[in-house]
């Protein structure tokens, strides 16, 4: 007998063996794990599938088993569901991106142009002011601080703190800006 000739015969003795493995286990071991994986129908197949393409793998080792092979394939398909159940554990749940459509995200393009009409509004403002302005609301010193760092008396910081913002305030207004 040829090579090809005897891999044929060992292919169609597999064949054979699947079949009626399928025709005789199938039922059953679907009625199993469909209790493993609380009814999920689609999960079952595919255990009972995988089962029966691992029995295939091991024909020869399953041909010449004395007894039913039925307590093998339980444990198979019982081992494969709990690998699924492991490796689902192990990685983050899967989410439909249908959901995150509808999540509200952070909108950048209207904070970028809320900044660029603010620094447009601070050029129009005299230097005195904007420095004072800058130091108080910006780098969040106290009037003292500010003071100390402009050289000035505090006083003249909140007076120009004060005056600063009414100016801000006009400025953005003439662009459309309300508060």
């Amino acid at each position: 007998m040829s090579e090809d000739a005897a891999v044929a015969d060992r292919t169609s003795q597999d064949d054979a063996l699947i079949r009626a493995l399928y025709e005789e286990h199938a039922g059953p071991l679907l009625t199993f794990v469909l209790r493993l994986v609380d009814g999920d129908r689609h999960r079952a197949e595919d255990v009972v599938q995988e089962t029966l393409l691992r029995a295939w793998r091991n024909a020869d080792r399953l041909r010449g088993a004395t007894g039913s092979i039925r307590p093998w394939l339980v444990t198979v398909a019982r081992r494969i569901v709990i690998d699924g159940h492991r490796s689902r554990r192990a990685r983050p749940r899967e989410v439909d991106e249908a959901q995150l459509e509808s999540v509200p995200a952070a909108d950048e393009i209207d904070r970028a142009l809320r900044m660029m009409t603010i620094s447009e509004a601070l050029g129009d403002l005299t230097d005195a002011h904007r420095e004072a302005l800058v130091e108080t609301y910006f780098r969040g010193r106290t009037v003292n601080e500010a003071a100390q760092v402009l050289g000035i008396p505090a006083g003249t910081v909140r007076s120009r703190v004060y005056y600063a913002l009414r100016s801000l305030k006009l400025s953005l207004e003439e662009r459309g800006v309300s508060a």
